[in-house]
């Protein structure tokens, strides 16, 4: 399905040109690419954020309409507001039809409920990537790649170069690389017999709990004071000085 979404040329350009567009509902932007200059856009907010919320709009060749014209486009960046939600600025590149394309394309999970792993061993599926670097032409372009977690044991993963890729569309890779895409793991969990087994592994009197800690600092300090209170002379301030006092008057 072909996705077309419509922009016009804007001529004010600047910072504050950019706040009165957006306060207008519209969303500035940058047409690129090809051997043509770049052509300043600006875009209806409304119709574009209901496309940035289709998951084709940003691994699809766009027809994007410009001033009557139709042109073939791809999604390249945007920027949103940090809180508002509200689309900033966006990107779109020209693209050529003999020439190959560099781009993202998410991938798909499938039967991973399915699997050894999950099915008969109580594994749980784990999507180590999401989305993945491809070369190709513009009409090779997949909507996505699949990954079959059907296979799969616990401990046992999928790899890039197990993928199958459509005719005409290559993983961008590193020389030699070959990065894991999904695994079936063991999930963690401790029942309270593990706990119970895992305290009387533990010798009693090495590892002193907080209420045994508490009384032994409080032991040390009694005793710090009791040091204290031996090495007082007579005439000292603190607890001498009373009797002291009552020294004297039983002399009077």
């Amino acid at each position: 399905m072909k996705i077309e979404i419509s922009a016009r040329k804007r001529e004010a350009k600047g910072t504050g040109a950019s706040r009165r567009l957006r306060r207008s509902g519209s969303v500035p932007g940058i047409l690129y690419g090809g051997d043509r200059d770049a052509v300043n856009i600006m875009l209806d907010h409304k119709e574009l954020y209901q496309h940035l919320t289709n998951e084709k709009f940003h691994a699809s060749i766009l027809t994007l309409k410009l001033e009557g014209a139709a042109e073939q486009v791809l999604l390249r960046a945007f920027n949103m507001h940090p809180y508002k939600g509200h689309v900033q600025h966006i990107d779109f590149q020209r693209v050529s039809r003999d020439k190959k394309i560099h781009m993202k394309v998410p991938l798909h999970f499938i039967n991973a409920e399915v699997s050894p792993g999950v099915k008969e061993q109580g594994g749980v599926p784990n999507h180590v990537i999401n989305e993945l670097d491809i070369t190709c032409l513009p009409d090779d372009l997949p909507e996505f790649i699949e990954v079959d977690m059907g296979h799969l044991t616990i401990g046992h993963s999928v790899h890039v170069n197990e993928l199958k890729f459509p005719k005409g569309v290559e993983p961008v890779l590193h020389r030699g690389e070959n990065p894991v895409v999904a695994t079936v793991i063991q999930p963690v969990l401790i029942t309270e017999e593990e706990e119970a087994a895992a305290a009387e592994a533990v010798p009693a009197g090495e590892v002193p709990t907080t209420e045994q800690a508490a009384p032994d600092k409080a032991a040390e300090g009694a005793a710090a004071g009791g040091d204290k209170a031996v090495a007082a002379k007579p005439g000292d301030k603190g607890g001498d000085k009373g009797s002291d006092k009552g020294e004297k008057k039983e002399k009077k």
